[in-house]
């Protein structure tokens, strides 16, 4: 596969499954401490990788779920935050300014903060919890996204909501290697993808359910800011409420499925738009088999699955657009 490194991805996607006991432990402990809430933060691409999580608690769980925005937070406050809250930040550098400022807004107001974190070291390892899986650009979504699902899935045990636990954590051990395997047989299309889109200035991309924040990260965080593409993430039950009128002949639209209850909405939308664009992508985790992981666990994990897929498709698109992943103008080089 194109610059790509097989046993560095499964070590660092193990070490995300392999925190599993440790999240059960912190969590079963803030419970008995009291804990009422917990409330996901973090910022930029981080913070949206939580957001499964809490689509889930809040599906699935009584215990209360929250998510903000951390620089929004510290402005204007929150009436559920507080002593009885555990507060969980990722960052992968562990250096996110925003992200910082919310753990110590959040320490101030007594709460229990959880840093997922890839460098031991910085500011966010001084969490009351940290934990740290070494991780870069391309193989933190995943890892991020394993470690805030065993966190929704510890909360969902212990409060009785989640009988088969055991076996979740025991499938998602097979899954770094299961991931690879997806790359690989993912890899001949995503050239071709890859090959199709190099030279569009503009794609609709389109989910629902857990897939809808990969739609959003991958909008945003890839083809925007490491592509510097125009982008339009929208939810598949918000496109038929203004940005079905953007399609045409000509116009890329790109429509991620995953497979837990809100696929039909991403059904909806590929019933309408393959009539309408001769530019329309359909990249679905329901068609890429892994022997050993069962389907309820494979609808938890459609988000995980949807960005081990694109990574693969990232890196043709670098390639053949000759615009590195690395390259920026703003973030993190000028003043802002």
């Amino acid at each position: 596969m194109l610059n790509f490194d097989a046993e560095r991805f499964v070590r660092i996607q193990s070490g995300a499954v392999a925190l599993a006991e440790r999240i059960d432990t912190i969590i079963g402990d803030c419970l008995t401490a009291g804990a009422r809430n917990i409330f996901f933060l973090g910022t930029g691409g981080a913070a949206i990788l939580m957001q499964p999580a809490v689509l889930l608690l809040n599906r699935h769980s009584r215990f209360a779920a929250f998510m903000d925005v951390s620089a929004e937070l510290i402005i204007a406050g929150h009436k559920h935050l507080g002593a009885q809250s555990i507060v969980v930040i990722p960052s992968l550098s562990g250096t996110t300014k925003e992200s910082i400022a919310a753990m110590e807004y959040c320490r101030q107001q007594g709460a229990t903060i959880i840093s997922l974190i890839g460098h031991a070291g910085t500011p966010l390892a001084a969490a009351d919890h940290a934990l740290i899986n070494f991780a870069e650009d391309d193989t933190s979504s995943e890892s991020f996204y394993l470690q805030s699902l065993l966190i929704a899935l510890s909360i969902m045990r212990h409060g009785d909501e989640c009988p088969d636990y055991a076996r979740f954590v025991t499938e998602l051990q097979l899954l770094p290697q299961a991931m690879v395997d997806v790359k690989a047989g993912f890899e001949v299309r995503a050239e071709h993808e890859a090959e199709m889109m190099r030279t569009e200035p503009y794609h609709i991309v389109v989910a629902a359910g857990s897939a809808w924040p990969q739609a959003f990260y991958y909008g945003m965080c890839i083809l925007e800011e490491m592509q510097w593409i125009r982008t339009r993430p929208v939810h598949a039950s918000d496109f038929f409420h203004g940005t079905l009128e953007l399609v045409e002949p000509g116009v890329s639209v790109i429509l991620f499925k995953g497979e837990d209850e809100a696929r039909p909405l991403a059904d909806r939308v590929e019933a309408f738009t393959k009539g309408y664009t001769d530019k329309f992508t359909v990249l679905d985790t329901a068609d890429f088999p892994m022997p050993g992981i069962s389907q309820d666990t494979r609808a938890l994990i459609s988000p995980v699955l949807l960005a081990t897929l694109l990574e693969r498709l990232s890196a043709h698109l670098e390639v053949k657009r000759d615009h590195p992943l690395t390259t920026r103008r703003y973030y993190k080089r000028v003043a802002y």
